[in-house]
């Protein structure tokens, strides 16, 4: 693993080798470069607000009002959103294109799949 490989728990590009574990200097995380090769493999299991696994290009529908900043309306529950893409990146977990809004990115706990 190279110096300048990202904290697998927060993502920052910081982390710095001590012997032979790697730390983060923002969350004080530390890891096994050897242990990380190991992990890999896993992926984050994203769930709907039943529970059920969604995955990429699923189609979802929204369960409840959301309102939008900047936007003169709200998600309407009932809204389909179809060819969802699932991201790591905060807690805005799905991002997706919904006619009449545009670009968004969604919380899963607020869908359930189609």
């Amino acid at each position: 693993m190279s110096e300048n490989s990202p904290c697998p728990k927060c993502k920052s590009p910081y982390a710095y080798s001590n012997g032979s574990l790697m730390v983060c200097p923002e969350c004080n995380y530390e890891w096994s470069p050897e242990e990380l090769i190991e992990d890999i493999g896993t992926e984050t299991v994203v769930k709907d607000a039943n529970g059920a696994i969604l995955q990429n290009g699923d189609t979802v529908v929204i369960v409840k009002d959301l309102p939008v900043k900047g936007a003169p309306k709200a998600l309407k529950a009932g809204t389909k959103v179809k060819n969802i893409r699932l991201t790591d990146e905060g807690d805005h977990n799905i991002d997706c294109k919904i006619d009449g809004f545009g670009q968004m990115a969604l919380k899963s706990e607020f869908v359930k799949k189609a």
